[in-house]
């Protein structure tokens, strides 16, 4: 063979090798028809490939999910480091997460697509910022595949289910933490402790003009410059740059069976949805929402876009993103005031454009009654009200500690899963303290994702000297994760550890007294204690089914008496004051 022989096999071959190196960096949703989705296994066994294929992709197993099945973290960094201590004090960081609801699977293949892309050079490199995914969150419900849970939806052909393998919305347990797999998320969330936190949706609800809806952290739950930054700064330019790639984007269309042209508000996320899990830590956060009746192609790639434009802002502005992250905590010190409980300012309205389809109504061809649809041959835009400035329904003032009894271990091991500092108690102590007593709560009365949770929760304080033992838990709240105290010990919190039921056992009296019995010892009360019996009779006086009642009484007597139990109603948290 002549050296032109040669070299034209040695080209041959090379284009041969290039071509099935191309071939295996192909995406399972790539080698489809546009209108299919990986599954669980071939997404794991694709960053594989990804991570054997190139140095700057690192994929790590994480903790256990309900399935059985770990989570994984794949990290991307052009400069090959992955020790997460060290990024984070030189680069931003963002972490994506994806398949929280595996029905919704657009950013399983979308975050593929843009891994491979980076990793390749097919798209530059960012300098500053390095990417971390989850590829499947909900690993049970990706391993629970069907064609007709998602009845609303417009593909892929086969998806995953909504529920995790014990029956749970991922999207409601992170601050309470039911399942393995929001455990897991904890560590990987404190371990990365994200600058930038996306999860990627679908929407459901109306039908309008958008592929791409969007829920970003509200910024009055941000709080403080991070608050101000994220929705003066961040996120109008991130929208802005999706515009200039012909992505119109709108805030996710939060109505469910009727037009939106009324108006609707901005979503506030309380702590169990993921980003308002982020927003605990600062973390500039949002939810991608395509739009569940366009192609799925066409959400993929705005699901692709949308990363890469928040990657691109992300990199040109990381010093400012981790100095205001760092300088809002100034916003959390002891007595100052943190918000609980928002609620819609209805008299703050604004106007926002809107594409929409002209919604009207006609018989039900089920049941003949008038039923909604959406006619698409008459699309219009029109402004629309938008409900998105909040006012305080409730806030309490910063203590300086919080004291938790040693017993209550299964909320002292989900803080410290959640990076809380705390240290113990050297030896019994006598500390003043603000103490809470719950004076009222409702509780739903359907089953909400594995509890019979509480709402509307009030309290009362006073300021005793209370005993603590050798080994009770004295935790500061001047740390970086003093939100998340505050949002789960606070028990008038939409979200507190109180209204998820991990106290219930305060609120069931212990011990009680035959009436016939205690009628001797209540008469000898009263006789004793001239105030109890003044605050008796005027109680007797203004309250006339009070009045009618002798048990009633009897029990008010034993309830203001020293042998009612402490115990009963008696939060066992408590603050310490500067």
């Amino acid at each position: 063979m002549n050296t032109a022989s040669r070299s034209l096999l040695l080209l041959f071959l090379s284009s041969c090798f290039s071509l099935m190196a191309q071939q295996k960096q192909l995406t399972p949703y790539e080698k489809g028809n546009g209108n299919q989705t990986a599954t669980y296994e071939e997404t794991i066994a694709y960053y594989e490939v990804l991570a054997k294929s190139f140095e700057s992709i690192s994929m790590k197993t994480m903790g256990l999910t309900d399935s059985g099945e770990p989570l994984h973290i794949v990290t991307y960094n052009p400069e090959k480091k992955f020790d997460f201590n060290t990024l984070q004090k030189e680069k931003a960081i963002i972490l994506i997460n994806n398949g929280i609801h595996p029905g919704e699977p657009d950013g399983i293949d979308a975050t593929m697509l843009l891994f491979r892309d980076l990793a390749s050079g097919k798209i530059a490199a960012p300098k500053n910022t390095v990417i971390v995914t989850i590829p499947i969150y909900n690993i049970g419900g990706a391993l629970n595949r069907n064609a007709t849970s998602r009845v609303n939806q417009n593909g892929p052909e086969e998806f995953g289910f909504r529920g995790n393998a014990r029956n749970y919305d991922l999207n409601r347990d992170f601050i309470k933490s039911d399942t393995r797999n929001a455990r897991s998320f904890a560590e990987i969330f404190q371990l990365v402790y994200p600058d930038v936190f996306i999860d990627n949706h679908v929407s459901n609800g109306a039908d309008y003009q958008y592929t791409l809806t969007y829920i970003a952290t509200h910024y009055q739950k941000l709080g403080g410059k991070a608050g101000s930054y994220f929705n003066n700064e961040m996120y109008p330019s991130i929208l802005k740059d999706l515009q200039s790639k012909k992505i119109e984007p709108v805030p996710y269309v939060n109505i469910y069976n009727k037009t939106p042209e009324n108006g609707f508000a901005k979503n506030m996320e309380t702590a169990r949805f993921s980003t308002g899990y982020a927003s605990l830590f600062n973390s500039f956060g949002a939810m991608v929402e395509t739009h569940m009746l366009k192609k799925y192609s066409d959400r993929v790639k705005v699901t692709y876009e949308y990363m890469l434009s928040t990657l691109r802002y992300t990199d040109n502005n990381y010093q400012t993103l981790k100095k205001i992250r760092k300088e809002t905590l100034e916003a959390y010190k002891p007595n100052e005031k943190y918000t609980v409980e928002w609620v819609i300012d209805s008299a703050k309205v604004t106007q926002i454009p809107f594409l929409g389809y002209e919604g009207k109504y006609k018989p039900s061809d089920v049941s003949g009654k008038p039923r909604l649809y959406y006619d698409r041959t008459k699309p219009f835009r029109k402004m629309i009200p938008h409900y998105e400035i909040y006012k305080p329904k409730k806030q309490v003032s910063i203590p300086e500690y919080y004291v938790i009894p040693k017993q209550w271990w299964n909320v002292i091991d989900l803080l410290k899963l959640n990076n809380i500092e705390m240290k113990r108690l050297q030896q019994d102590s006598l500390i003043t303290v603000e103490s809470y007593r719950i004076a009222d709560y409702k509780t739903g009365n359907s089953a909400f994702e594995g509890h019979y949770s509480h709402y509307n929760t009030n309290v009362t304080t006073t300021t005793v000297a209370q005993k603590f033992k050798k080994g009770d838990y004295l935790i500061p709240t001047q740390q970086k994760n003093v939100k998340f105290l505050l949002e789960t010990l606070e028990p008038e919190a939409v979200d507190s550890y109180f209204n998820w039921n991990f106290f219930d056992a305060i609120l069931q009296q212990k011990e009680y007294y035959s009436p016939y019995v205690f009628e001797d010892v209540a008469k000898q009360l009263l006789i004793d204690n001239p105030e109890l019996k003044k605050a008796l009779d005027e109680k007797r006086k203004n309250d006339p089914k009070f009045e009618s009642s002798g048990d009633a009484q009897l029990d008010w007597v034993y309830r203001n008496s020293k042998y009612y139990e402490k115990s009963h109603m008696q939060y066992p948290v408590y603050r310490i004051i500067k």
